[in-house]
């Protein structure tokens, strides 16, 4: 079975994220870029699988900036076999990925589709869900457990109320959650391995979709500074505050 694996650049996780002073968007001039940790896990995933015995080959898929590739080699450092760049300059929105993704799932013929659940610069949680729908596949959002037997997956999935357990025929898509599993450190030597795995660059326009943005940006703001907390002797001062500089009961 073949898996393809969505990764996308995002500001590294550790940067303090800073916005532009004409209030445009995010500044990352200079800024450490690495792979969405979402996407991080769903690499690990597809490894996993292959090191089972039940992927034959793992796709790396990502889109956007011809600097999008360095994501996709680390991607291939983890264990991924090859790669996919869909280059593109225009600003992607959640659906524009769907589709660009369907067309390359189109293309490779997968078994199974791993995403993130969501990216951390965004926090968009859409892209997963919008591609199955565009597909028509079944999907298994927020995975904490996968498990694949001939052609069904058994996925467990974290809701509100605990633990769900769904069972799905393939293809099929899957979203992957935080405690799905813990991702491989990457050595120096897989580093230099993955500088001669193949890695196939798309143009987006290529593919017929239309990725035209949908929303527009009018302006981005850093929240509110919170103020200082301050002691109180006794739950007698506590109340009193609470009343009359709060005024919250």
């Amino acid at each position: 079975m073949k898996v393809l694996v969505a990764v996308k650049r995002v500001v590294d996780y550790n940067v303090k994220v800073r916005v532009k002073s004409d209030g445009s968007g995010v500044d990352i001039a200079n800024v450490k870029m690495s792979m969405n940790p979402f996407d991080e896990i769903g690499v690990e995933e597809a490894i996993r699988l292959r090191e089972a015995g039940v992927a034959s080959e793992i796709v790396a898929v990502s889109l956007g900036s011809a600097q999008c590739q360095e994501t996709l080699r680390t991607a291939l450092a983890m264990g991924a076999d090859r790669a996919i760049l869909v280059e593109t300059d225009v600003e992607l929105q959640p659906l524009a990925v769907a589709k660009l993704l369907r067309a390359v799932v189109e293309r490779e013929q997968p078994g199974l589709a791993i995403l993130g659940k969501q990216a951390i610069d965004d926090d968009a949680n859409q892209t997963g869900q919008m591609l199955a729908a565009l597909l028509g596949w079944p999907q298994a959002t927020f995975a904490s457990k996968l498990t694949v037997s001939g052609d069904r997956a058994e996925v467990v999935r974290e809701v509100d109320g605990g633990l769900e357990t769904l069972a799905l025929p393939l293809p099929a898509v899957m979203t992957t959650d935080l405690r799905l599993n813990e991702p491989r450190y990457v050595t120096l030597p897989n580093i230099m391995k993955a500088k001669k795995k193949p890695l196939d660059v798309l143009r987006a326009d290529a593919l017929g979709v239309d990725i035209a943005p949908r929303l527009s940006t009018l302006r981005v703001e850093e929240p509110a500074k919170r103020q200082a907390g301050a002691k109180v002797a006794d739950i007698k001062e506590l109340v009193a505050r609470l009343r009359t500089e709060a005024k919250v009961i």
